[in-house]
């Protein structure tokens, strides 16, 4: 009977992933790791020039570390909803694994994981930039990596949410549009929350993106995050609620 708590086969499908992505992980790397790399360069050196601070930091900095986190959330949700989807529908990848003695959470723990662990990859990527350009440095960086890997579980989960219940590419379009796009303009990637009306402000205070800032932004720049327990509940809730939906809309798909 399939059931909503995995076995440790949910490895073998991470691994199956990443062998994959090995072969092509060059083209993958630039092509996932070039578009928040501009935005670094063109938005942190040209507002940079007429923006000199930002909440007690220098713009390059301020949004550097927005883009560490914008980064790792954007390649944790298209790696589950693109790639996922590409695995589920096109290639029946799916289906060939659950012929093994695998249960769909055993499938959907595997992907999310595997799309966290890009996720991680990606950010760790402009957080070596950062370090090259001497934007921070310190002991404190190495906190940094599992509070991200904690923040892609969370979007790879929301995102597979979406990706069970998908017929087809187009349903990732609004996912975009109407989630993860607000989710970057109001999140505090580009400015502070306080530059937003506070209604804004109380609808960011609930959104996962948010939280992950609050944490990666202090510690990328060697301060102490404030109310770091609290931060993380909220990343770990997503993360957990949106892989025990997903897990039920996907065993009732992959069962019928």
């Amino acid at each position: 009977m399939s059931t909503l708590w995995p076995s440790l086969g949910f490895g073998s499908v991470w691994a199956r992933n990443f062998l994959v992505w090995k072969k092509l992980m060059i083209p993958s790397l630039i092509a996932n790791f070039g578009e928040p790399l501009l935005y670094l360069l063109a938005f942190g050196y040209g507002f940079g020039h007429f923006v000199k601070t930002m909440d007690h930091l220098p713009y390059l900095v301020f949004l550097a570390t927005g883009i560490v986190c914008s980064s790792a959330m954007n390649a944790a949700s298209f790696e589950a909803l693109y790639s996922a989807f590409t695995r589920l529908e096109m290639q029946k990848t799916w289906e060939a694994i659950l012929t093994a003695p695998l249960e769909p959470a055993d499938l959907i723990l595997g992907e999310v994981s595997w799309a966290a662990t890009k996720g991680l990859i990606n950010a760790l990527a402009i957080v070596l930039v950062g370090l090259v350009l001497g934007l921070w440095w310190g002991p404190g960086m190495l906190w940094v990596l599992p509070v991200i890997l904690c923040m892609g579980f969370a979007f790879a989960s929301l995102a597979m949410i979406m990706t069970v219940l998908a017929r087809s590419y187009d349903f990732f379009v609004y996912y975009m549009i109407l989630l993860l796009t607000p989710l970057l303009l109001i999140s505090g990637v580009f400015f502070p929350l306080q530059a937003l009306p506070r209604p804004v402000v109380q609808v960011a205070e609930w959104l996962p993106l948010t939280h992950a800032i609050a944490l990666i932004r202090p510690l990328l720049v060697g301060q102490t995050p404030r109310n770091i327990w609290g931060n993380l509940a909220v990343l770990i809730a997503y993360g957990v609620g949106g892989y025990v939906l997903a897990t039920y809309i996907a065993t009732r798909r992959l069962r019928r």
